[in-house]
């Protein structure tokens, strides 16, 4: 890769910033929820394929793959963004607000698609001089935890094989314009947590001799919480 100066470059990537600003209002006002993706997955498609890449379709329901290969290196490197939203009423009031009932882009993927698709189009352009290949993943179902693995077992890490994989997300908080780094994995994977209370029924008149789950779980919901 060619060595940037922060000005130059962030002036390159300013000049497709109108495009991304319209093509993030057009994903957030048509949110898709997980392994529905398919508005959002047939746009990123199609300009994926107008920058020249090679777009592999339904990997793993509807997550994408593109691939770029410049010069003759043998390394590959990926970049990740997912693209559901959530099932949740939007009432912003924002002039590209959701107009999908029931349906928003709450978490931001509108934002994660956008800004791999703006990398994606500087990268395919004459500006970005890289010796291997990209690949770009665009994911499906992030938010209910099964894209990830639908995508991989679908033969996503054997079918396009990298030497790494690199993702961000937005954090709100953080002041705009800048970006939090931690070394190694981090925020690679989702879990989950179950927890069981068995309680113990008794007559009205001796609450004293139950153990009654619902009030076992208010004291465990707040112990958490705090």
């Amino acid at each position: 890769m060619k060595n940037f100066d922060s000005a130059t470059l962030l002036s390159q990537l300013q000049q497709s910033q109108p495009q991304l600003e319209k093509i993030r209002h057009e994903l957030h006002a048509h949110p898709e929820l997980g392994f529905n993706e398919t508005r959002t997955a047939n746009k990123v498609a199609e300009l994926l394929k107008t920058w020249g890449y090679d777009v592999a379709t339904g990997i793993g329901g509807t997550g994408i793959v593109a691939s770029l290969t410049k010069g003759s290196g043998t390394k590959s490197i990926g970049l990740r963004a997912d693209m559901d939203a959530l099932p949740i009423h939007e009432a912003s009031g924002v002039k590209y607000q959701s107009g999908c009932e029931g349906k928003m882009h709450a978490c931001g993927h509108d934002g994660h698609t956008s800004m791999l698709l703006g990398a994606a189009q500087w990268l395919a352009s004459d500006s970005a001089s890289f010796n291997g290949t990209v690949r770009l993943i665009f994911q499906p179902s992030e938010e209910d935890m099964r894209g990830a693995q639908a995508m991989i077992d679908d033969g996503l890490l054997t079918r396009f094989p990298v030497d790494a994989v690199y993702g961000m997300h937005n954090m709100p908080g953080y002041p705009q314009g800048h970006m939090a780094f931690k070394e190694g994995a981090t925020m690679a994977a989702v879990d989950s947590l179950t927890i069981t209370l068995t309680g113990k029924g008794s007559h009205g008149s001796t609450p004293e001799k139950s153990i009654d789950p619902i009030v076992a779980g208010a004291s465990l919901v707040m112990a958490l919480q705090t």
